[in-house]
């Protein structure tokens, strides 16, 4: 949930770090803190709040050195306070974590207990203090690392910094990402790949339990049992100039109206057009004797997943069960030999999906993964990779990766009805069509945005809001109480039309905007006869519709938008466009911080 930067320089490195921090500040934006060494001492500079303060405070009081760690902090051990902020320093180390050590209190009392003391409430200084105590007793820097890593548990990717060895950076992870960077004479670790884009193109990615020593000449990597290991050394392809608005005025806003582009990149992926047909990346996967798919996600995804269910158990005809992660192991699921379990995330890295989806394959399911990060943990270890191809995703609130992610989870149920033998090749070139008219769909849906920023006041002054639909629209109606929850901080909540009248009618009043998402098609005059029952009970109506369906039902709302008419299956990729558009409007409109909204970070690598 953290960003780490580290760096072994030629030059002075706090102005690199801090680039590096904003590629990341994504990741989290509670606090944010440099160290590097000068002079053989520690020089360290912390902020509360985001990145800015801590710009702010260099400015004031500037650090040199050429070696050097950054952090930048969603909180979870302690408050967003400088204490609290990273680099922690302890004796002769400095360090920055990612992630959580689980047994931190009884590493802590076994410390306090020595007569250590601790001037945080981070799990992370207890890592500090191991590491410094392995020192005073005369151990190496590299002895003392691979003396504590097997003592912590949890997930963590850590970067350490020794006062008496500027040339020497060390690395670790366990369930968290950590990437080691090569430079010409200058090495790095970070986070991620794009940590590093502005500092070189050639990185390596840790494996699970690795280690590393980084000097500025040479990279030493271990696994978990400290046996040296050979990771390949690839191109990221991951330009620092991604991180720019350009004409936009908000990443998320940047990031909505590249939707057309990326998901088109993403179905040229899985398509044939000319020929009718669906290709996944691995053609000769075997879904024989796939009797059931799981499929487990968290937030935004697993909307995505929920959408799928739907179209999976339409086409296929295959029985379909949906998790959250974070629920899927402790319910003890049954899963048998042989089934299909299908994982979603942006990142590839979501810890709570990470974690069900060891636990899937130690139950002997194949693993599906639908990531929007080639190489990351999920990726490596799926039996079967579905990559979308949204590009990196800076806004917290998810809207291009979510929209690829239904373009491939739309291509698979394709390809698993025809290989279950319920699409004929007709089937199969009808699907085709429909998937290839997407992105000018999503093309057409843009151009409402204008007039859905419009709305946008009647709903900035609600404090509660409704979204009602009825089949993958009711998907899309908790995906667009999720977004407007996430970023204007306004109450909302998503409903399947027909269970209003089992409860949640009881919330309708003229306060309370009701949001609509209903296409015409087979559900269309069922949503509407759970409209009328709202609008008769004084509900302010948002009717969000193709041309049809608002002449047939828009009289009596206070608003309508108006969507392309599309095929009842891209519908929900469609209707996507509506629900970002309203709650980025919305934000705005309430003057909130739209691409990093408070408490809520991009990639959740904790449980």
């Amino acid at each position: 949930m953290c960003g780490i930067v580290g760096i072994l320089g030629q030059a002075d490195v706090a102005r690199e770090l801090v680039d590096g921090l904003k590629r990341l500040e994504y990741r989290g934006y509670d606090s944010a803190g440099i160290c590097t060494i000068v002079d053989g001492q520690f020089g360290r500079r912390r902020a509360e709040g985001k990145l800015k303060n801590l710009t702010a405070r260099l400015d004031a009081e500037p650090l040199k050195g050429r070696s050097g760690i950054a952090h930048t902090r969603w909180a979870t051990h302690g408050a967003p306070t400088v204490d609290n902020a990273h680099p922690h320093i302890v004796g002769d180390v400095a360090v920055v974590h990612n992630g959580i050590i689980e047994n931190f209190k009884p590493l802590r009392d076994m410390l306090l207990a020595e007569g250590r003391v601790f001037l945080s409430e981070t799990d992370t200084e207890v890592v500090g203090h191991l590491v410094a105590r392995e020192l005073e007793a005369g151990k190496s820097p590299t002895e003392a690392v691979a003396e504590v890593l097997p003592k912590l548990h949890g997930a963590f990717a850590l970067a350490l910094l020794f006062r008496n060895d500027p040339d020497l950076l060390i690395g670790a992870r366990l369930g968290a990402p950590l990437t080691v960077g090569y430079g010409d004479g200058e090495n790095y670790l970070g986070s991620d790949a794009l940590a590093l884009a502005g500092l070189t193109q050639r990185i390596a990615y840790l494996e699970e339990g690795d280690w590393v020593v980084v000097r500025r000449a040479s990279v030493e990597v271990f696994d978990r049992d400290n046996r040296p290991a050979q990771r390949p050394v690839v191109s990221s392809g991951v330009s620092a100039t991604i991180t720019e608005k350009g004409n936009y005025r908000h990443f998320m806003q940047k990031e909505i109206f590249e939707q057309p582009l990326v998901v088109a990149q993403t179905l040229h992926s899985y398509l044939k057009p000319l020929q009718g047909q669906v290709a996944l990346p691995i053609p000769d996967f075997d879904f024989s004797g796939v009797k059931r798919v799981q499929i487990v996600a968290c937030g935004t995804s697993y909307y995505a997943g929920m959408v799928a269910s739907y179209w999976l158990e339409k086409f296929a005809r295959i029985p379909v069960e949906i998790d959250y992660a974070s629920e899927f192991r402790y319910r003890e699921p049954v899963l048998e030999p042989g089934g299909l379990a299908l994982f979603i995330s942006q990142s590839g890295e979501t810890a709570d999906t990470l974690a069900a989806l060891r636990h899937a394959k130690a139950e002997g399911q194949k693993i599906a993964a639908v990531v929007n990060v080639p190489t990351s943990s999920m990726a490596r270890e799926a039996d079967l990779l579905l990559p979308t191809h949204a590009g990196t995703e800076i806004g917290v609130a998810s809207t291009k990766a979510f929209t690829c992610q239904l373009a491939v989870l739309a291509a698979l149920a394709a390809n698993l009805a025809r290989v279950r033998g319920k699409f004929s090749a007709d089937d199969e070139r009808e699907i085709v069509s429909h998937l290839a008219e997407v992105p000018a769909a999503l093309n057409a849906a843009l151009n409402h945005d204008e007039a859905i920023a419009e709305i946008a006041p009647l709903i900035a002054k609600a404090r509660d809001v409704l979204y009602l639909g009825r089949g993958p629209e009711f998907a899309m109606a908790m995906e667009g109480a999720l977004k407007l929850k996430e970023i204007s901080y306004i109450h909302a909540e998503g409903y399947a039309a027909g269970e209003m009248k089992h409860g949640p009618i009881a919330l309708i009043d003229e306060d309370v905007p009701v949001i609509v998402l209903a296409p015409s098609g087979p559900l269309f005059e069922k949503t509407v006869s759970n409209m009328q029952e709202v609008r008769a009970r004084g509900g302010r109506i948002i009717l969000i519709s193709d041309a049809e369906g608002i002449r047939q039902a828009g009289e009596g709302t206070v608003a309508t938008i108006e969507m392309p008419q599309v095929h009842p299956l891209i519908a929900p990729i469609v209707y996507a466009v509506p629900v970002q558009l309203l709650a980025y409007h919305v934000a705005v409109a309430k003057g909130t911080d739209v691409d990093q909204p408070r408490n809520l970070a991009k990639s959740v690598t904790v449980e």
